[in-house]
């Protein structure tokens, strides 16, 4: 006989529990072991779903177990697994156990991350995990920082420090910079904190697809000239779009230079600063006066979370902080942090718990080989892109970096471009309907060109072999 919880009461036995979390567990295992068989890829209509999931809210209960099944079989099978070894597109997130555990641990717990009164050790533990990223990035001792959803919030949270610490939240005449394949979620970002559409300037990028800059020179010296205020650039610490970087250094001299804030944008690329080839392609990064970057990329954590790191750990204090009569109670001594004082959430979840704990058990060494991994993945797929077996039919449209390479096919017979780009198209149509693997498109020189990341460790050069091998098969069918 099911055990149901008692009205009102949401609750069970602790027999009935563990007998839950066990089967809970069970699913979460077989996720994990069955990933690979599934399909990478999921397309459903609409109306499929709705015949799936539309009902009234239920007035009684219902067993668990079945309530279990149907998440597993209808809510998380009609769900592209991200985590998937063939999984390329955007930019895959590949969890790991321990920190799967650790959510639930969290959950469970309910930690409220606003307050030091409430929550000194989980605040404690977020501050550690924040200067490990701090001294892992080479930002000074000074520096301090914030977990947040997400690379979006990281950027909105740096870029209101940068208008607050250059501004003094006076807008007039201010502009900030950023390439042209700068992250879309900056210029939502400026847009929410009420800068117009002319005050955030793309800059042209050079034949690497970083941000030029000696365009961007001349872009903010025509700009003071004509009286405005240019007070921050955003440089690109591995872009979206092919994994460029901009030249940091380069960048981190012309703010020194003119006093303007720079904000570095490495939500998934920061991360390779673990290892030897990512040391030096992100060389630069430790002068940012602001950083964001993902975990929950390519630190192999679950959503959501992402960080905000800034060189002055004061600045977020003085541009987040609000006192009202009724946090009297728990404004704490000095040195006792409030995290709700550093970012736009009070109510906040300790998000740092799962990367402190996979940390701890799996070891530094072991998330710099994996990323080191995705490095070498993408190193590979060029290369094999480029054998003499290969490159007849396929051509490398931007190089191998940090994880990321972009290619198109050429089919045999056809020279004109327009055709091209519609073959290669229609390549990702078809391989969207076969499952077998999930591959973005996007535009370089306003040509569509497949793009794989490849940042998750459980991906294998076969796996990189066998998706090419199925796009030449369907390009036999196109």
């Amino acid at each position: 006989m099911t055990e149901s919880p008692q009205p009102g009461d949401l609750s069970f036995s602790p027999e009935r529990m563990r007998e839950i979390g066990y089967s809970f567990v069970d699913a979460i295992v077989e996720q994990f072991e069955q990933v690979r068989d599934q399909p990478a890829v999921c397309r459903r209509s609409r109306a499929e779903m709705e015949a799936l999931f539309r009902e009234p809210v239920p007035e009684t209960p219902r067993d668990v177990n079945d309530v279990l099944s149907r998440v597993v079989n209808d809510v998380f099978a009609n769900s592209a697994p991200l985590d998937h070894p063939r999984f390329f597109a955007f930019v895959p997130s590949p969890h790991n156990f321990i920190s799967v555990m650790a959510e639930s641990l969290m959950a469970a717990r309910n930690v409220f991350m606003g307050s030091w009164m409430v929550s000194p050790g989980p605040s404690t533990v977020e501050l550690v995990t924040i200067d490990w990223l701090r001294d892992l990035c080479g930002l000074p001792e000074t520096a301090g920082g914030l977990f947040v959803s997400g690379g979006s919030m990281a950027n909105l949270c740096a870029l209101a420090t940068a208008r607050k610490v250059k501004l003094d939240d006076d807008m007039t005449d201010a502009i900030a910079y950023g390439s042209v394949q700068a992250h879309s979620s900056l210029d939502r970002a400026l847009r929410v904190l009420g800068f117009k559409e002319d005050q955030w300037k793309h800059v042209e990028t050079d034949d690497h697809l970083r941000l030029d800059i000696n365009a961007l020179r001349t872009m903010i010296e025509a700009d003071l000239n004509a009286g405005l205020k240019p007070f921050c650039i955003v440089a690109s610490a591995g872009t979206t779009n092919t994994g460029a970087v901009d030249p940091l250094n380069e960048i981190a001299d012309l703010c020194v230079e003119l006093d303007l804030w720079m904000h570095v944008d490495g939500a998934y690329g920061a991360p390779a600063i673990l290892t030897k080839e990512g040391k030096e392609a992100l060389r630069g990064l430790d002068r940012a006066d602001s950083l964001s970057m993902d975990p929950h990329k390519w630190l192999f954590q679950p959503y959501e979370m992402g960080c905000v790191l800034v060189r002055e750990r004061s600045h977020l204090l003085d541009t987040f902080h609000v006192f009202k009569d009724y946090m009297q109670d728990v404004v704490g001594e000095e040195e006792e942090i409030n995290f709700r004082d550093y970012g736009v959430q009070l109510t906040r979840n300790f998000k740092a718990l799962k990367l402190w704990m996979s940390l701890q058990v799996f070891g530094l060494d072991a998330f710099r080989e994996a990323v080191d991994h995705g490095i070498q993945l993408a190193r590979f797929t060029q290369h094999y892109l480029e054998s003499e077996a290969k490159r007849d039919r396929w051509e490398v449209v931007s190089q191998a970096s940090l994880g990321i390479i972009c290619f198109r096919y050429l089919p045999p017979g056809i020279e004109d471009e327009q055709a091209i780009d519609a073959f290669n198209l229609a390549l990702i149509d078809a391989m969207y309907d076969s499952g077998y693997a999930m591959v973005s498109s996007t535009l370089i020189d306003d040509r569509p060109v497949l793009r794989f990341c490849a940042i998750n460790p459980r991906t294998t050069e076969d796996d990189i072999r066998s998706t090419i091998e199925k796009f030449e098969e369907m390009a036999i069918d196109t």
